[in-house]
């Protein structure tokens, strides 16, 4: 007897097994094995673009994490803005002290670019031809206060800050193909000693290309007048915010509307939301290959279902109802898609592994990303398979066994 929806009481009553629905499923991939593997292909691709691009993303992120905390975001930097009248403000000459009054400051330096001086490898070199390098007169403690790391030789201290020494920044080295301390370079008309080189700064890179100097050479040689030029502190992770606002009324309470105050760390994060954005679209491209892969499973069962008419009659006319054809097409293509979606899970995981050791970042694949993509696999075979079953379900014995 047919229900009102063309099926019978048979196919109410009789259900198959579990591993028999399985091992139906399975017998089109195993004839078809090259169309399987190019179906599969392509929803692979799809998964593997989509956990490669947040996996990469991820790891990315991870490491700037890891770079904000060793550098630390409680840095802040000073600098003089625009007067009133839209000219250039200086700073104080006591900029440095007062910042050092203020509770909750734990460190302060002082930076100051000396205009009137070059820096050239040696004497003979055109004076037209400075590289774009600054030479800029220190404080002593600016090094800690930067989080700043020495690739060799020794900071400025009491002893050398006075005599024609200089440390050079990681780019400033490069530049002048200085490698080893001891050797002599020109700061304007003089000959400094290089008596340090500077690892790369994340949170300060305009000392990266800086040839630096005591305070007291630079104020008897170049007529510096003590004014910083850029001011660095660091005070207590919680104190940051008050802090903050403190430092434009101590540093010029007359005009504190002149006083700049900025945090490295928000350039940085800055940076990485820019990122995200290309993420974003990267993304989205992965979507549509998951697309075109979940449209090229729907078009090979399709195909499969008019391939295998005979086989669905003669199934049919052995007594296989309805149901038990679309539990076996709809399986098939499920475990085509769960196929595809764990060998792009895979194939995603790799690319992010070698792409993360390539930037020496840690490897993060977030484990819900992987989950996502496998059942969002399934989701498309379920979408894809679903016509196709339906439509083998409905193939007339007689008409499949006669065609």
């Amino acid at each position: 007897m047919t229900d009102r929806n063309g099926g019978t009481e048979d196919d109410r009553r009789s259900r198959l097994l579990g591993r028999d629905i399985l091992r139906l499923g399975t017998t089109g991939l195993r004839a078809r094995p090259t169309r399987a593997v190019l179906s599969a292909l392509g929803i692979a691709i799809g998964i593997a673009a989509m956990i490669a691009v947040v996996g990469i993303s991820s790891s990315s992120q991870a490491k700037l994490q890891a770079q904000l905390s060793e550098l630390g975001t409680n840095l802040l930097t000073v600098q003089a803005g625009k007067s009133l009248f839209g000219q250039d403000a200086a700073l104080p000459e006591s900029t440095v002290g007062k910042v050092g009054l203020i509770d909750g400051v734990e460190q302060v330096g002082g930076a100051a670019t000396i205009d009137s001086a070059f820096v050239y490898r040696s004497s003979f070199i055109d004076r037209g031809q400075s590289g774009g390098l600054a030479v800029t007169a220190v404080t002593e403690g600016l090094l800690d206060v930067v989080g700043g790391t020495l690739a060799a030789g020794d900071w400025l201290n009491r002893a050398t800050s006075g005599y024609p020494t200089v440390v050079l920044g990681s780019k400033a080295a490069e530049r002048l193909g200085v490698a080893t301390v001891g050797s002599v370079i020109q700061v304007g008309e003089q000959a400094f000693t290089v008596v340090g080189i500077l690892d790369p700064i994340g949170l300060a890179p305009e000392l990266d290309t800086s040839a630096m100097i005591g305070e007291a050479v630079a104020a008897e040689r170049f007529g510096y007048d003590g004014k910083p030029t850029m001011v660095y502190e660091r005070s207590t992770d919680e104190r940051v915010g008050d802090v903050r606002a403190l430092l434009p009324r101590t540093v010029n309470p007359a005009a504190p509307e002149e006083v700049e105050v900025s945090r490295p760390s928000d350039a940085l994060a800055a940076k990485h939301a820019a990122d995200q954005a290309f993420t974003g679209l990267l993304l989205g491209l992965g979507s549509v290959a998951l697309l075109v892969g979940g449209i090229g499973v729907a078009n090979t069962m399709v195909i499969s279902v008019l391939e295998r008419r005979r086989e669905i009659g003669l199934r049919r006319a052995l007594g296989a109802t309805r149901g038990h054809i679309r539990s076996q097409f709809l399986t098939e293509a499920l475990l085509l898609s769960a196929i595809g979606g764990v060998a792009g899970a895979l194939i995603g995981t790799g690319v992010t592994s070698v792409v993360a050791a390539v930037n020496d970042w840690p490897t993060a694949v977030p484990p819900e990303v992987l989950l996502a993509g496998v059942g969002a696999t399934l989701v498309i075979g379920a979408i894809a398979g679903l016509y196709p079953a339906i439509r083998a379900a409905r193939t007339p014995p007689t008409s499949a066994l006669s065609g």
